[in-house]
């Protein structure tokens, strides 16, 4: 310990430290410090380092040198089983230390007796999310409950700034701030690449600019040991497309059956399924695996959770599910199943193994396809260099704002004066104008002008005081009961026969199913019965090919700063070195059929194939970009007379077909790829598509124009689209300035479209388009071409399927390397 230590840290914890063989981190000091003199902090500290602790740290001081009851700490998670872990981890300090203080949590998972009851006695210290503090500060006393709060700790926040979520966080903070003016905001995480973001976002004053007058203090954890990640070196062929690495799970189990326990982290809750499957037939020790992901029901969740920290489990098949935070202490080997998407995510996950700052996290990267090759390589240099990823900040959500400020409503009358000052200190909506709070305060009030007609959207009412009011108690009720902005897909509870509820599933998949389907789920093979109520029947076993649900928005896009380093590596035969050989000489051989994509610039490929003219363009901007860019293409072929068919997009590549090519028709290809097509081509799309209506709905769900729930009964999708579809046809008619409208718009450009950097592609191409006429598919392109006509890989079959046409294409695109066919004697110089 420092020298001054002993006058930071009293006795009994200081004991405490010792008791366990530890000393304080210098940055858990220097939180205590921070804490003494009542300032908000920001702590990046590396996992293993003591970040939770270091947080909670002052409270259990304060706490245990002024006992008080009432709410003292209140943490926030971005995931109601990092809650769970968190308020675990706490009760043995504070058993060990006799402290007199209450640790408990807030979910949606807690009964609601122990929900009332903490809002009358609360406890001193309270560990919730995002919806449920919205929650609690839409009711009535929640200035008696929040009055003296000391302290607020946001975990992980990386991971909440610059989401909705994360807006309606930025909402309360401020709102805590006028009822408890004395609290202090602590922020703590792993990853960041950009700390000023994360302190703005922290600030009273929405803004961080560097001087003496911030009022978020930065606090910095010192490295941890440099993690030791390999990419697998599979001894099987490497496929050339596909995504659920099923070739290597053989050598994935080997190397489960050598570590104590390994955590599997995969990029879907489908592809979780299928490798828990897979791993479970060469399981021939019969070690205990589990599987965990947000559709499965709690109590499987917890017991999976509880298991992995008492050290019984041998491996977890995970997605994002356990990305944050919880504390295993015991696991030896994180394993990313697929590419990472992005650095920062990579060095989460990699976060979750060994938690011991002066030893080497340990990691494999298991690439599911030749691209993926490129990018996890890419991605272990990412992290050798320490480097992150991260995107630019975007302003708050209008229907975020909607939904909070119907919240305040209900929680007392207000006025818009007050509240307007009180939401532009939140750092989402610090540029907003009166003109576009006024704007969305009237929706709230009235619906505006094309609602206004209808008395369900009159919601709020002006007294003579000055003050907005709810219109009624039951405008308290409906939003209380649809508090949040998590718009998933609707969802049915999985209930085997009349036993217990596995989990959920979106509405669409069942709907697609007819009694006698089989389908995978909670790691077993499920015969589907029929729907009772909100419930898919099912029982245990079937015959037939089982389907995969595949949940919407699982799919993560490929960020910016990675999709620039496979761009350079591809553009540099130098560094080619270390990858494996099948994929070495799949460069090679594109370098001497075509060329390889520059670093910079836009390569695109047209070749014939089965009777079409086929364009391919190596963007590598991720898979929204390229949806987009594909839709505006077609549009533009189809003006210029090329007659497109349809197309496929990758994290990687853009694939159209087409009856007649560009040079045909005499279009050269920077017409095609002109920065125009944003213009009028896009507003015609996006008016056009069913993509809008997607988006409107979710943004109507979260401004409450739309109820999924109400007393006693809960919509189906199918009719929360309905509603939202009568809606949206009345305000594009009658009023298409809308606030809904805006936040629709704002929505599509930023999320499912990536507006914005596909207009920065555009840019950076300009000028520097290489085209390549071919008489035959190129090796680069054959990954793409399998793509047609998959939205997703359902197990072995579909690999069987695969693997007939790789054979096809093979022969077609590099006839000397394909596996000689019945009859033919020729060998192939290398085994694809």
């Amino acid at each position: 310990m420092d020298a001054h230590t002993p006058a930071l840290i009293p006795p009994n914890v200081a004991a405490w430290f010792r008791s366990r063989g530890w000393a304080p981190h210098q940055h858990q000091v220097a939180m205590v410090e921070a804490a003494e003199r009542g300032e908000s902090t920001l702590l990046i500290a590396p996992t293993g380092g003591g970040k939770t602790l270091a947080g909670f740290l002052p409270s259990l001081i304060d706490l245990a040198e002024r006992p008080r009851e009432g709410l003292h700490t209140l943490y926030i998670s971005p995931l109601k089983a990092l809650a769970v872990d968190i308020q675990r981890n706490l009760e043995q300090p504070i058993a060990e230390m006799r402290l007199p203080i209450r640790a408990e949590t807030r979910t949606g998972d807690t009964p609601e007796a122990k929900r009332k009851r903490q809002r009358t006695h609360p406890p001193q210290m309270l560990m919730t999310t995002p919806e449920s503090l919205a929650l609690l500060l839409s009711y009535t006393d929640a200035d008696r409950l929040f009055r003296g709060l000391r302290c607020v700790i946001i975990d992980e926040l990386h991971a909440l700034a610059g989401t909705k979520r994360g807006d309606l966080l930025a909402l309360g903070l401020a709102r805590l701030s006028r009822l408890a003016p004395a609290a202090r905001r602590v922020g703590l995480s792993a990853t960041v690449a950009e700390p000023e973001r994360l302190l703005a976002w922290l600030s009273r004053r929405g803004r961080h600019d560097g001087t003496d007058s911030d009022d978020v203090r930065l606090v910095l954890g010192r490295s941890g040991a440099r993690a030791e990640v390999e990419i697998l070196t599979s001894q099987e062929r490497v496929p050339w497309a596909g995504h659920m690495a099923m070739h290597a799970m053989k050598e994935i189990y080997g190397r489960i059956r050598h570590q104590r326990t390994t955590l599997l982290f995969v990029n879907t809750r489908a592809q979780a399924e299928l490798v828990f499957q897979a791993l479970w037939r060469v399981n021939d020790d019969n070690l205990p695996i589990a599987l965990h992901h947000g559709s499965l029901a709690v109590e499987q969740r917890r017991k999976v959770e509880g298991a992995m920290a008492r050290g019984e489990l041998r491996a977890v098949v995970a997605t994002s599910s356990l990305d944050l935070g919880i504390d295993w202490a015991a696991v030896d080997l994180v394993v990313q199943i697929g590419a990472p998407k992005g650095s920062s995510r990579l060095v989460q996950r990699i976060g979750r193994a060994n938690h011991r700052l002066d030893e080497p996290s340990r990691a494999l990267l298991v690439p599911a396809n030749r691209f993926e090759v490129l990018e996890c390589r890419a991605a272990l240099e990412a992290v050798h260099e320490r480097t992150l990823d991260g995107e630019a900040p975007r302003p708050g959500g209008l229907d975020v704002l909607a939904q909070h400020l119907l919240g305040m409503a209900c929680a007392a009358p207000f006025l818009p004066d007050e509240l307007y000052e009180e939401v532009v200190s939140a750092a989402p909506y610090a540029a907003m104008t009166r003109d576009e709070f006024d704007d969305v305060l009237d929706f709230v009030a009235t619906g505006g002008y094309a609602l206004g007609a209808y008395d369900r959207f009159q919601r709020l009412t002006l007294r003579e005081d000055g003050r907005m009011a709810v219109a009624r108690p039951a405008v308290a009720r409906q939003y209380r009961m649809n508090v949040g902005t998590i718009t998933q897909e609707a969802l049915l509870r999985v209930r085997l026969n009349r036993g217990p509820v596995l989990g959920e599933v979106e509405e669409y998949f069942i709907q697609g199913l007819t009694p006698g389907d089989t389908f995978l789920f909670a790691g077993q093979l499920l015969k589907f019965m029929g729907v009772r109520e909100m419930e898919a029947v099912v029982a245990k076993g079937g015959s037939g090919d089982p389907k995969v649900p595949a949940y919407a928005g699982g799919r993560l896009p490929l960020t910016t700063q990675l999709a620039e380093r496979v761009r350079a590596m591809l553009a540099d035969p130098g560094h080619w070195d270390g990858l494996p050989a099948d994929v070495q000489e799949w460069l090679r051989l594109q370098r001497c059929r075509s060329v390889l994509p520059t670093r910079d610039g836009l390569l695109v490929e047209t070749f014939p194939k089965a009777g079409k003219r086929f364009l391919v363009a190596y963007a590598f901007e991720g898979r929204n970009a390229h949806q987009t860019l594909g839709m505006l293409l077609t549009r533009r072929m189809e003006r210029f007379g090329l007659g497109p068919l349809g197309f496929v997009a990758t994290d990687y590549v853009l694939a159209v077909w087409s009856l007649r090519s560009p040079q045909d028709m005499g279009v050269g290809m920077e017409s095609l790829f002109d920065q125009d097509m944003l213009g009028d081509d896009l507003e015609a799309w996006m008016d056009e598509s069913s993509m809008l209506r997607r988006t409107f709905r979710n943004v109507a769900l979260i401004a409450g124009v739309i109820d999924r729930r109400h007393p006693g009964q809960e919509k189906t999708g199918r009719q929360v689209t309905f509603s939202s579809d009568l809606i949206y046809d009345v305000l594009r008619k009658h009023d298409p300035g809308h606030v809904l409208l805006r936040a629709t718009r704002a929505d599509a450009a930023g999320g499912l479209t990536d507006i914005r950097r596909l207009s920065d592609f555009l840019m950076r191409v300009r000028g520097r388009i290489t085209h390549k006429d071919l008489d035959r598919i190129s090796p680069l392109a054959v990954p793409v071409i399998l793509e047609i006509g998959r939205e997703r890989v359902d197990g072995s079959a579909t690999d069987e399927l695969l693997a007939a046409a790789e054979a096809e294409l093979l022969a077609e695109a590099m006839p000397e390397l394909a596996p000689p066919r019945p009859g033919n004697p020729r060998q192939g110089r290398l085994s694809l």
